[in-house]
């Protein structure tokens, strides 16, 4: 068939091959089959591997993601907490204004009332 298609003679007489050349022929091929073989398993061992080695790391970078993600979430709530009692710390210290100095003072007058119950002075 191949000498068909290659367009050469058709009308050659092929020589059968000796018993020897044939049963050594036969374990070249088996011997070949078998390492070609060995190597494809190495290989298809190797990328199934590495394939759940990817997975298992991806798997962990999803869960550190996802801590992230929380810990995200838990200082969200807790600056809108910081915020809201920010917000009432200026109501009740007149709505206006930076409430540090308000604090400072409030931090100062107190051991001056606890002294002798005098009212502070303004600074």
């Amino acid at each position: 068939m191949q000498r068909r298609l290659h367009g050469r003679a058709l009308d050659i007489h092929i020589r059968p091959l000796n018993e020897e050349k044939a049963i050594q022929s036969a374990a070249d091929l088996l011997g070949e089959l078998f390492v070609f073989s060995a190597a494809c398993a190495a290989i298809i061992y190797e990328v199934q591997r590495s394939a759940r080695s990817e997975a298992r790391k991806e798997e962990i970078r999803k869960q550190e993601l996802e801590a992230i993600k929380k810990r995200l979430d838990e200082l969200d709530m807790e600056k809108q907490i910081m915020m809201q009692k920010v917000a009432e710390m200026e109501m009740r210290t007149g709505g206006g204004g930076w409430v540090f100095p308000r604090l400072l003072n409030f931090s100062l007058a107190q051991p001056a009332a606890q002294r002798g119950g005098q009212e502070p002075t303004a600074v």
